[in-house]
């Protein structure tokens, strides 16, 4: 029998944190964090939080044109959100690149370090990209 994160009789839902920091298409970092949060996010008994930080805040981009074939980070984004990812982008690092809250994917919304560090602390597994 597999091992499991859950031992004894209640079972609780273990909480994933997704940090991304990497563009949106500079490498594959991001495009890797946001399959393996919407891998989660499909699990019963998986709560998924997703922060984009630096460079990353990109992938909440709405309106990106891939080429046929190639990922979509816009996409894949809002198919965690349908999964019941919560998303949060830093307020600064927006700022920084120009980045308004009316030009983010729906679902994905502006945030800060004190709530990643709320997050960080309510998280049993922290993965980073």
């Amino acid at each position: 029998m597999p091992a499991g994160p859950r031992t004894g009789t209640i079972e609780q839902d273990v909480k994933t944190l997704v940090v991304l920091n990497d563009a949106a298409y500079g490498s594959e970092r991001s495009y890797n964090g946001l399959r393996l949060a919407y891998a989660l996010a499909k699990r019963d008994g998986e709560e998924v939080r997703i922060f984009l930080l630096a460079d990353a805040v990109t992938c909440a981009l709405a309106g990106q044109q891939t080429p046929d074939g190639y990922y979509n980070l816009e996409r894949m984004l809002a198919a965690a959100v349908r999964r019941g990812a919560e998303v949060g982008l830093c307020g600064t690092c927006m700022d920084a690149r120009g980045i308004t809250e009316n030009r983010i994917v729906a679902g994905a919304r502006r945030s800060t370090l004190e709530e990643l560090t709320d997050w960080t602390l309510w998280a049993d597994k922290v993965v980073a990209f």
